[in-house]
């Protein structure tokens, strides 16, 4: 679970900042569960160029909550939780400020979509969050408030979170945030599963991957899994202590990300030996695939430019499918391998997709 927040301050000397508005989105890696925005009385006043730069006065906090008074909640909603910012020393220095003012030591695990995004997207210009919605297509409102810039930041974390193919952020978050032990393991993984098209990620209890599945209907194919009675599928049930997923969307995307994902993270209770096939040519060298997505509104894209498979992404408009160079930015890559080539080709001749725009 990720408590993804954006903080507004009062500017000033280094430690002596109050915060003027707070906005935390609860984000369990697929969608918002819980969400805290509220103004803040910072009891000191405000640096006119940040009253500029966010619109926030002195006036409109005289009625709003002092930090003592949603401390509780700010506690509450990130317990348990890796905490996301853009610039997350920023943000967590802040709140570690005002809660040591209370004499409470706040402490959680942290992770910066700065960092992350020069990780999963190098070579940029610029990595400040309004460049990065502006370049990769993030919509984004009320920038420099709270409520705005965290939101930009939920959607950029899920950006980042589906061009991440090693999974060092599902890792990261199975090691930080695993229970010891979980009574009635087996069910209590599958009641938080998913029924949909997707990938499963068996994880033993510092977050290393020990198998990675498939499947059309993901709790179902876990459930196979804990009723298998093999030697290995013993050993891989004793060893297991929580199961993430990652949805895909449709069939093909589900197959090429496996796949990848095997063939980068290795698995060892994943015995995997993809068949041989023979090289094979498009219909034409430049194809963007459209077909259906994880939600309602979204599209699953794979692109191929000058007969070169360069990968998939998921996108939310329209106008992202028509630009390609926003398309090549947001693409998490794949290899031009002759495997994944048949797969596409393959799988086009047998099913219908949204649509094949040649370019």
């Amino acid at each position: 679970m990720y408590a993804i927040l954006d903080i507004e301050t009062t500017g000033g000397k280094y430690n002596e900042e109050g915060i003027t508005e707070i906005a935390i989105y609860k984000y369990d890696g697929h969608q918002v569960v819980d969400q805290l925005i509220t103004l803040v009385n910072p009891e000191r006043e405000i640096q006119p160029f940040v009253v500029n730069l966010t619109g926030i006065n002195s006036g409109m906090l005289i009625n709003a909550p002092k930090f003592h008074e949603i401390a509780k909640r700010i506690v509450e909603m990130t317990q348990d939780c890796v905490v996301v910012a853009h610039n997350s020393s920023f943000d967590y220095r802040i709140l570690k400020t005002e809660f040591r003012r209370l004499g409470f030591d706040f402490q959680r695990e942290t992770l910066c979509t700065v960092a992350l995004t020069k990780k999963l997207i190098p070579d940029l210009d610029s990595y400040s969050l309004g460049k990065l919605c502006k370049k990769l297509c993030i919509p984004v409102s009320n920038r420099h408030r709270a409520e705005g810039d965290a939101l930009a930041t939920v959607k950029l974390f899920k950006l980042l979170i589906d061009k991440d193919s090693e999974k060092t952020i599902i890792k990261s978050h199975i090691k930080n945030g695993i229970e010891k032990e979980l009574p009635s393991k087996f069910q209590k993984i599958l009641d938080n599963l998913p029924s949909n098209t997707g990938l499963f990620y068996a994880h033993q209890n510092d977050g290393e991957i020990l198998y990675i599945g498939k499947g059309k209907n993901i709790k179902k194919s876990v459930n196979k899994i804990f009723l298998k009675t093999s030697k290995k599928a013993k050993l891989l049930q004793s060893s297991l202590t929580s199961v993430s997923h990652e949805l895909s969307g449709n069939e093909l995307i589900n197959m090429l990300k496996f796949h990848k994902e095997i063939l980068q993270n290795k698995p060892k209770f994943n015995l995997y030996y993809p068949k041989k096939v023979d090289e094979i040519t498009f219909s034409n060298s430049n194809l963007i695939v459209v077909d259906k997505g994880r939600t309602i509104g979204e599209k699953s894209i794979i692109l191929i430019e000058n007969d070169v498979l360069l990968g998939f992404c998921f996108v939310d408009l329209e106008y992202q499918i028509n630009n390609l160079e926003i398309l090549k930015s947001l693409i998490s890559p794949l290899e031009n391998s002759k495997y994944n080539r048949f797969s596409i080709k393959n799988y086009l001749e047998k099913y219908k997709v949204g649509k094949i725009i040649r370019f």
